[in-house]
């Protein structure tokens, strides 16, 4: 935890890809209007890496984040049939950032009302290893292809571990441990199994029932409100924080923390929209609430808290939002709107 009375912060600063510097300007913005002094370093990733160093991600943006222990990050494009392995992968894997923690809540009316799930992802294992290969045949050198997910279960208890640790923090009551031992019943069936070794700590405290993984997508459409929290693998982890953040808005609406021992990323889940970079349309709300839970991370809940409140009000009070949010507002004017909310008394 970094020390809150410390005068500035430092805090690797990636405006990242597309519509990245947009969001992230808005959001650098947005906290200085809560008076945070963080210390920026900017550096660069993605493809601005490649255009300024021709690596995706720059030795020197490493060396800032071993220095700073913190980064917010925009929105990454991975070059397409160039070998780069994805930045955003790299990242987790250099420093070892095992948790993914991204929280959805209802913000606007629409169709689920009174949603507030957090989904904690490992981050790390399981297909995300990259252990992929080719199986020539014949004169095909590509006939057939194979992955290998791998879970350890050190690797397991740490992320329910962290879960648990988080749900008791939190005041969070529930823990549904997703899966698909059913199938997959050694990759994760060791999963569910160091899920279950842990819960057996925090009986009384929080409670822990499991779900496979095409149950749980189905009753999240169905009965989203039966979940307080989702602990998951990789993969499944990736692709249900993703139906999550449709059930409150979309991808726009969600924002992600990558947790380690030694470091945290606090990052937009989105991607970088090259469609609409440069029109001033974008929507900053997931990178704002990436930030938000930065500020947690800090130890300044108060300002997170603020900064949230002023993002409720800007949308629900003052009706000013972005079009993806059936709004008019530009990037700038949305963000003008939440700075003038951060200032009334």
């Amino acid at each position: 935890m970094i020390n809150k009375n410390k005068l500035e912060i430092p805090v690797t600063l990636i405006p990242g890809d597309g519509i990245g510097p947009e969001v992230v300007g808005a959001t650098v913005q947005v906290l200085g209007a809560l008076g945070m002094p963080f210390a920026w370093d900017v550096q660069q990733a993605g493809m601005a890496g490649v255009n300024s160093s021709g690596d995706p991600l720059p030795e020197a943006t490493l060396a800032s984040i071993r220095r700073t222990r913190l980064a917010l990050k925009g929105p990454l494009t991975t070059p397409v049939g160039t070998g780069f392995r994805s930045s955003n992968v790299r990242l987790r894997e250099e420093f070892q950032l095992y948790a993914n923690v991204r929280p959805v809540s209802t913000l606007v009316p629409g169709r689920y009302e009174d949603i507030d799930i957090v989904l904690v992802r490992e981050n790390i294992g399981g297909f995300y290893v990259a252990h992929e290969y080719y199986i020539p045949i014949g004169d095909d050198p590509r006939a057939a292809a194979a992955s290998t997910g791998i879970n350890t279960r050190d690797g397991c208890r740490r992320i329910a571990r962290f879960a648990f640790e988080y749900a008791v923090k939190h005041g969070r009551k529930k823990i549904t441990v997703v899966h698909k031992a059913n199938i997959l019943k050694a990759l994760t069936g060791i999963f569910l199994e160091a899920a279950r070794e842990v819960a057996r700590d925090y009986e009384g405290r929080v409670q822990m029932n499991d779900m496979i993984v095409d149950a749980c997508a189905m009753q999240l459409v169905l009965n989203p409100w039966q979940f307080d929290m989702l602990l998951c693998t990789n993969l499944f982890g990736d692709i249900l924080s993703d139906q999550l953040a449709g059930l409150v808005g979309g991808l726009g609406m969600a924002p992600g923390a990558n947790i380690g021992a030694d470091a945290a990323i606090f990052e937009a889940v989105h991607g970088s929209a090259p469609d609409i970079a440069g029109k001033g349309i974008a929507n900053p709300i997931s990178l704002l609430l990436a930030a938000g839970q930065m500020l947690d991370h800090v130890g300044r809940d108060d300002l997170a808290l603020r900064l949230r409140m002023a993002i409720s009000a800007t949308l629900n009070d003052d009706h000013i939002a972005t079009g993806d949010l059936r709004g008019t507002a530009t990037t700038q004017q949305f963000t003008d709107a939440i700075v003038r909310r951060l200032g009334m008394p």
